[in-house]
């Protein structure tokens, strides 16, 4: 799978945009704030229907303006597929795939798989596991479509049950009857998102050792683990066990809604505590080239990767390991971007990859001969 062109119309700080890829190694330079990483996200929003950065798609039109647009043609598996996503102000968002509007977004998710690094990346690390979550929930529904609807359903039942106890604290009513059919529910979706998260980290971590000890040539010890409250009792037990707390503090305090993945480091000590700039970027790195390399698996072709600004905080071993092992290895079609655009040409020289350069400034993209 590739893209084989892009074109923007007021998507964030472009008022029109056409640009023709490789389909290897597609670089765009320029300096900052010039916005070479607003290609990127538009490249996502048509793989995945959002924004990588911004969750309100209404922000992203340019300022001044209605509405954006953003077209692109893929080539998969023989076939040119044609996406476009436009959104004007005070409507919704639509979303077609060769002209045929989708009625579900879901539908699309899966179809065109991405993987993307970029310094936002540390969020991973230093905040909370709901970032975690959403991570190992992203791979997974690229692969698995239930997986996706069976999450928002789980969703649904937690919020309904966290309702009620809302309303049991309000009211002074308590209707063991109605709890009970809340809990079933809310159990039985959690042990079917339970059982593949943990048949999904099976697979995962293989891979991940696997990048993270190229990156570093093997010399640094790192753990990748999955944590859930319900490896230690079932589901249905556990919200027996919390029912008083939960009752409390008019909430669900146990679930598959608290699982998070552990980032370790020379044996128990803590990624985010103990770990270096350069064994962090390494370490997401890894999971990313980890989700790349399990999507291949699942997807039967290639995702597209997208790297944004990641050759900051990488010592030059790293980085001619990176860019070695994503231009000559299992990876497709790839987009960089980063400031220097002399430090992108001696990089990929130096592994003898040819790289299409394209110039950014001040919301224009030019091809660079």
């Amino acid at each position: 799978m590739h893209l084989k062109n892009l074109s923007l119309l007021h998507f964030k700080n472009y008022a029109d945009a056409s640009i023709v890829f490789s389909e290897s190694v597609n670089a765009f330079v320029g300096s900052n704030g010039a916005g070479k990483t607003n290609l990127l996200d538009a490249i996502h929003y048509l793989c995945l229907c959002k924004s990588y950065f911004n969750p309100v798609d209404v922000q992203q039109i340019r300022r001044g303006e209605e509405l954006f647009l953003i077209q692109g043609d893929f080539e998969r598996n023989g076939a040119n597929e044609k996406i476009s996503c436009g959104l004007k102000r005070g409507h919704k968002k639509q979303f077609k795939r060769n002209k045929k509007e989708y009625v579900k977004l879901a539908d699309h998710i899966g179809l065109f798989p991405v993987v993307m690094i970029t310094p936002n990346d540390s969020a991973l690390i230093l905040e909370g596991s709901e970032e975690r979550r959403r991570f190992m929930d992203n791979v997974i529904s690229q692969t698995d479509a239930a997986y996706l609807d069976e999450l928002i359903a789980y969703n649904r039942h937690l919020l309904n049950r966290n309702a009620l106890l809302k309303q049991i604290a309000e009211t002074r009513r308590y209707d063991p009857a109605l709890l009970e059919i809340y809990d079933e529910q809310l159990v039985a979706s959690g042990n079917r998102l339970f059982d593949k998260r943990r048949a999904f980290m099976d697979h995962f971590i293989p891979y991940f050792d696997k990048y993270y000890a190229f990156l570093t040539g093997g010399g640094e010890a790192v753990q990748l683990g999955y944590y859930s409250q319900l490896n230690e009792a079932s589901f249905a037990q556990l919200l027996i066990n919390t029912a008083d707390k939960d009752r409390a503090l008019e909430r669900t305090t146990t679930g598959i809604h608290k699982d998070d993945l552990l980032f370790h480091i020379h044996g128990d000590m803590q990624l985010k505590k103990f770990g270096s700039q350069g064994q962090q970027k390494s370490f997401l790195i890894a999971l990313k080239l980890a989700q790349y390399a399990y999507l291949q698996q699942h997807k039967g072709f290639k995702p597209l990767l997208l790297l944004d600004d990641i050759f900051d905080k990488l010592d030059d071993q790293r980085i001619h390991k990176l860019m070695e092992m994503v231009s000559h290895h299992d990876f497709g079609q790839i987009f960089i971007t980063d400031t220097g655009k002399e430090r992108v040409r001696f990089i990929f020289n130096s592994i003898g990859v040819d790289v299409h350069l394209f110039d950014v400034e001040n919301g224009t993209v030019h091809s660079h001969a």
